[in-house]
């Protein structure tokens, strides 16, 4: 790791600033939400999450690397989580919009290099789609960095989460409250903490090929899941485990950065 050198965020510059910027640096947004995350987590678990894995990911760059940061896209598409209150939603369609709104900006600045680092599986779809008519439409190299499709925690040394847990663990669970507790510890409910069964784990009792996530999956809304809106065990969610976490996922994130950068775009192909 290098003597960490603060990287300018977009809204600090100035519109002359944005213009000197080197045609090779990469733009990187934090793509969140805000939504329920049951008793023990506050709405805005996805986001502090998000931002936290950046802020570590900043730790392992080198020094003066070519990197902007976008502001974050706060609010996502939530719907799965609307049947509960505090809840905030953008339509799919839009969220879609305001993910190339932010990449048409970030090609009128002469770049074409986006990380989108989400937080949020709501997003992935929508991601997805915005990502690809940027690429079509600029030439754009959109990245799509979604930390929970990375390499399981499993994988650490001691102290890391059951198989099960990962598997089932979609929402609340230890994962999201390990690095909360780690991010935010004043933000997390000590006393909510709980370990609610989730549908799925009934349906992998049974043997069951369809489950909410996998080779099968069937779309879900959050109490498809468990009543409360959040399944896992929370209570294996400790700082520790959080600090471990965050310091992995921002590790990957930081190379995923470094080769997107050293990477040729193509984008002199485009129509």
């Amino acid at each position: 790791m290098s003597d960490h050198f603060p990287c300018p965020r977009w809204l600090d510059l100035t519109s002359r600033e944005i213009s000197f910027l080197q045609s090779s640096a990469v733009a990187v947004m934090v793509v969140g939400a805000i939504e329920q995350h049951g008793a023990h987590l506050p709405l805005s678990t996805d986001l502090d999450i998000g931002e936290g894995l950046l802020e570590e990911a900043l730790t392992h760059l080198p020094v003066r690397f070519p990197l902007v940061i976008l502001p974050p896209m706060a609010v996502g598409a939530s719907d799965e989580h609307l049947s509960f209150p505090g809840t905030l939603s953008l339509p799919p369609e839009l969220a879609i919009a305001t993910l190339e709104a932010h990449g048409d900006a970030v090609a009128r600045a002469g770049l074409h290099r986006l990380v989108l680092i989400n937080s949020h599986g709501g997003n992935k779809a929508v991601m997805d789609l915005a990502a690809l008519r940027l690429r079509r439409r600029h030439g754009m190299m959109v990245v799509k960095v979604n930390y929970t499709r990375m390499p399981p925690p499993g994988t650490l040394p001691a102290g890391g989460l059951p198989a099960e847990e990962l598997r089932h663990g979609l929402h609340g669970g230890a994962l999201e409250t390990a690095m909360m507790r780690h991010l935010a510890p004043d933000k997390v409910r000590l006393d909510q903490l709980d370990h609610p069964h989730s549908r799925g784990e009934a349906m992998a009792e049974k043997g069951l090929l369809l489950s909410p996530e996998g080779e099968a999956a069937f779309a879900w809304l959050a109490e498809d899941l468990h009543p409360a809106g959040v399944v896992g065990n929370a209570r294996l969610g400790t700082a520790e485990l959080g600090e471990r976490l965050v310091a992995h996922y921002g590790k990957r994130i930081a190379r995923i950065l470094r080769e997107t950068q050293s990477m040729d775009t193509g984008h002199t192909r485009r129509r």
